[in-house]
């Protein structure tokens, strides 16, 4: 009788091995960007509580309660939100109880409400841009390397509503299948998306060529001769290519720089102004929400409907039957 091999028995981890990965997963748990933007925002709330001699860990509804009226009259009523979730995350990552948390502390929810009801919740962010932006955009790129990586850059995050992360670090050649009908992009990781379940979504050939954002991408990846790696790169003033994918600063520069190059104010309009504007030109046409959400992965219809609504005011508008 043949004896049968056993495997040597797996060793059970050591618990300081599985405290480290404990750890690397909680802090995959959210995106990079909101643990940057909620350290800014705990650094904020430190300064305030130092400042005036009181204490940030742990804190107390009172003191945030005065932070909050500190910030009322300097930042938008969705940032004080976002400082209230950053004190709340750094309290609970602590084991104290969080005293920024409006459910469940009367005075937060009394002061917040106040101030949302006193200066209002309208942000003030960058412009939508609308397509005949865009098209300046586009006209005003100078024909070398750099224009075509813009134009490309810019046409794709109109057609696609992207977000600027997309843009620089995310998004692959591997990600880019052509196609008879035009492009499919592979959304392997975004926002909104980090357990990286993935979606695709297809960006149809424009109607007219000088804008059309499959052939703007395949221009640009066949002069920089690019086959595999990032999709947008950085091109020097002697137009060599860089192998690594530009940085979410490096896109915001470049949209900047387009709408100086078209006459346009740079400090009125972002990367994100694209994928808003995509939102609203698309609902001015007469695009649906589902329609809409399903390329640019909104998960949130109140989001979505906040640029909906701004496009549907022009839409059935009685002042436009004043024949005025």
């Amino acid at each position: 009788m043949n004896a049968i091999a056993l495997s040597p028995p797996t060793p059970n981890p050591s618990l300081e091995s599985l405290a480290e990965q404990a750890a690397k997963f909680a802090e995959a748990a959210r995106a990079r960007s909101t643990r940057r933007a909620y350290a800014s925002d705990l650094r904020d709330f430190q300064d305030f509580c130092i400042g005036h001699g009181l204490h940030y860990l742990p804190s107390t509804p009172e003191t945030v309660a005065l932070y909050i009226t500190y910030l009322a009259s300097r930042v938008t009523v969705s940032t004080i939100r976002r400082r209230l979730a950053a004190i709340t995350y750094h309290h609970r990552q602590m084991g104290c109880d969080s005293p920024a948390t409006p459910r469940r502390h009367f005075l937060v929810r009394e002061v917040l409400a106040g101030i949302s009801r006193s200066l209002g919740v309208l942000q003030q962010g960058a412009e939508p841009i609308l397509g005949d932006a865009v098209r300046r955009f586009v006209a005003a790129c100078p024909e070398n390397l750099v224009g075509i990586r813009d134009k490309a850059l810019i046409t794709l995050a109109y057609a696609s509503g992207s977000r600027r992360s997309e843009l620089a670090s995310i998004w692959e050649v591997r990600d880019l299948t052509f196609s008879e009908q035009g492009l499919y992009i592979r959304m392997r990781l975004s926002k909104t998306d980090q357990e990286k379940a993935g979606r695709t979504i297809a960006i149809p050939f424009g109607e007219h060529l000088e804008t059309c954002p499959v052939v703007s991408v395949r221009t640009w990846l066949d002069k920089a001769r690019i086959s595999e790696g990032p999709l947008f790169r950085a091109v020097d003033r002697h137009g060599n290519v860089s192998a690594t994918a530009l940085s979410t600063r490096s896109v915001a520069k470049i949209v900047k720089k387009a709408a100086a190059r078209a006459g346009l104010d740079p400090a009125r309009l972002s990367p994100h102004g694209l994928r808003s504007g995509m939102v609203t030109q698309a609902a001015i046409n007469g695009a649906e929400e589902y329609e809409i959400a399903r390329i640019t992965g909104h998960r949130s219809v109140a989001v979505l409907r906040k640029y909906v609504r701004d496009a549907n005011l022009y839409r059935n508008n009685a002042s436009a039957r004043l024949g005025l």
